[in-house]
């Protein structure tokens, strides 16, 4: 984007253009401070890329593909990147979990529709669903607020627990402690509105039968419900791209291919960064989105850490392992029974019990014998990603971590995730969806497999192929956050670094709350700690 002599001084460094490290920098650039950001990779966005590796004439996101909590968070939305060029896409029908022989549950935006799809599969459950969308509207807003705002949430709790009187009161605080497992059952009772829930809340790493587990899968399905699972037309990359056009015309500068080495610690605080190649660049702010991993202990060395920071990272834990398969489709996937509104994501698991089964596996360090699937149809949900006719799909599942990987319930992973390991996973992954779209492989011209070590190379902070920066389990979140910077208020205790990365409050997704807070708190620690001598941006003058 920019080039930016060594030596120079800037108000902030952001280490990782990432969508945490990218909004984090306009967030900055819009108070009036000179911004650089360094990318160690040669292309910016972190999880939000796109790339046509796979075939010239498909799109494939890297990464991420659907963005429900972009257009949810006030930290994306209100940067408007659409002024930009950022424009959003959406499938026929947001989200489709296949059962039994040849039924569909069906989520659309519209709820009386999703409504009507579940009655007809089981008496009583529409009047079941538009009962949750209305508790939604009472509290959903302010939840999402509570949960993308800096922790204590003040402002959103204030709102909150008003909401949740008015909804329900203790009922539905109990409701939300539910496990995933046990909630679907009490609110329905058919298999189709369980299986959304369920599916929802195994986008995290939460066990189904968890506290926790219930409240994100409501989340989760309600954003879909409301806003919908949208996709950025062109590809993932098309979200990086407009934050990187944002950045630019408010003055911020983006160099990559730059791997940050070491953060400059000088008097008990931050000084600036060096780079891989030995580069300096001077700052009294460095906000790192670095996965909590490679930045304490890491790029500061422990000495140079507050003891309780070093203390808690003994006990910090990432989320499992992914594998990723991508796929160039010669025509549209063959589901029995598909609907006739096709939606853009599809969940392929037989049951609750089986999903939940299965997520326990991997805790356990057991490779699944039948993975719970999370597919995107690309060209379902955004045309321009294939020629007509043709689909660019996804899928991809949570295995344990290399470290972890103690057995596999099918007998044939090592657990090495090497070349061989991939291709006999990926082979299983792709006969569960030929168990729901029979022909399938067929359709295959092109596969590519990325694995633990694959995805970790392409992007540092996806430790063992983790991609939430560290457990959504309860006991990693909130107050229990082992480390203060990670509990939303983004200051580390090592003045001048703070921390931007989905190892933060509020964790994974692209919603980019942990940049803005971080962002936030720098500059309110320049407005509370400024060093006499230093330029002083000018809104915050």
């Amino acid at each position: 984007m920019s080039t930016a002599a060594a030596g120079r001084s800037h108000d902030a460094i952001v280490i990782g253009a990432g969508p945490n490290g990218l909004v984090a920098a306009n967030v900055l650039a819009d108070a009036g401070w000179r911004v650089l950001v360094l990318e160690a990779q040669t292309t910016p966005g972190g999880a939000v890329r796109s790339d046509r590796e796979l075939h010239p004439d498909f799109v494939h996101d890297t990464f991420s593909a659907f963005y429900p909590l972009a257009v949810a968070s006030r930290a994306m939305t209100s940067l408007r990147l659409e002024e930009h060029g950022l424009v959003w896409e959406h499938a026929p029908a947001v989200l489709g979990h296949p059962f039994g022989e040849g039924q569909w549950a069906v989520l659309h935006r519209d709820r009386h529709r999703t409504a009507a799809g579940l009655e007809q599969l089981h008496a009583g459950d529409g009047d079941a669903w538009l009962e949750l969308c209305s508790t939604w509207d009472r509290i959903g807003p302010a939840l999402v607020d509570g949960l993308t705002s800096p922790f204590p949430p003040v402002r959103a709790g204030a709102r909150l627990l008003p909401a949740i009187a008015r909804a329900g009161g203790l009922d539905v605080v109990r409701r939300l402690a539910t496990p995933v497992s046990s909630l679907g059952r009490e609110l329905f009772g058919g298999p189709a509105g369980a299986l959304l829930l369920a599916g929802n809340a195994g986008h995290a790493d939460f066990p189904l039968s968890s506290p926790g587990s219930g409240v994100f899968g409501v989340l989760m399905t309600m954003l879909g419900q409301t806003v919908g699972f949208p996709v950025p037309r062109g590809g993932a990359q098309s979200l990086t791209d407009a934050l990187v056009r944002r950045l630019a015309s408010r003055g911020g500068e983006l160099l990559t291919g730059t791997p940050v080495a070491r953060v400059v610690v000088s008097g008990g605080r931050v000084t600036g960064v060096v780079t891989a190649e030995g580069e300096s660049y001077d700052a009294p702010a460095v906000l790192a989105d670095v996965v909590a991993p490679h930045l304490f202990g890491g790029l500061v060395r422990d000495e140079d850490l507050p003891p309780r920071v070093v203390r808690g990272m003994r006990d910090f834990e990432m989320d499992p392992g992914t594998v990723k398969v991508d796929w160039a489709l010669t025509g549209s996937v063959p589901w029995t029974g598909r609907p006739d509104d096709v939606p853009g994501t599809v969940h392929v698991a037989d049951s609750v019990e089986e999903m939940t089964r299965t997520l326990a596996q991997v805790s356990s360090g057991e490779v699944p014998d039948r993975p719970f699937l999370l597919t995107g149809q690309m060209t379902t949900s955004d045309p321009t990603r294939s020629p007509a006719g043709t689909e660019s799909m996804w899928a991809y599942t949570h295995v344990p971590q290399p470290a972890a990987t103690r057995t596999d319930a099918g007998g044939e992973i090592t657990g090495r995730w090497d070349h061989d390991d991939l291709e006999r996973f990926a082979d299983r992954m792709q006969a569960r969806i030929e168990e729901r779209a029979p022909g399938f492989g067929d359709l295959v011209s092109a596969r590519r497999v990325m694995g633990p070590h694959e995805l970790e190379s392409r992007n540092a902070n996806l430790v063992g192929g983790a991609v939430n920066g560290g457990t959504s389990q309860l006991h990693q979140e909130l107050v229990f956050r082992p480390v203060p910077a990670m509990r939303g208020r983004a200051a580390t205790g090592l003045p001048g670094l703070f921390l931007a990365s989905a190892s933060a409050h509020p964790g994974g997704g692209v919603h980019g709350s942990a940049g803005a807070n971080a962002a936030r708190a720098a500059i309110w620690h320049h407005r509370t700690h400024a060093l006499p001598g230093r330029r002083t941006p000018r809104a915050v003058r």
